[in-house]
């Protein structure tokens, strides 16, 4: 497969980075940032859909209200507080 020429201006320490990543796993630089290109764009890609579907999830209404999640944390807080005091939940 063919690939794509992309050119890069970066730190020196990353670059210098880059190298002894390569040489320690003994495989080409290209690959290491190759490699963390693909891992990037993956996460990135997950947290961007997610955030797409808890939109939609929003406009349809199937949110739950701010002032409902903040009284539940604060329960759960003062629960797993009075655990470490020694009280009961």
């Amino acid at each position: 497969m063919a690939g794509s020429t992309i050119t890069v201006r970066t730190d020196p320490e990353i670059a210098a980075k880059i190298t002894a990543l390569a040489e320690a796993m003994d495989r080409s630089r290209n690959w290491v940032i190759e490699e963390a290109l693909k891992q990037y764009i993956e996460t990135q890609s997950w947290q961007i859909e997610g955030i797409k579907r808890a939109q939609e999830s929003l406009a349809r209404g199937e949110g739950i209200p701010f002032d409902d999640v903040m009284e539940e944390m604060e329960t759960l807080i003062e629960q797993t507080a009075q655990k470490r005091e020694g009280g009961t939940a």
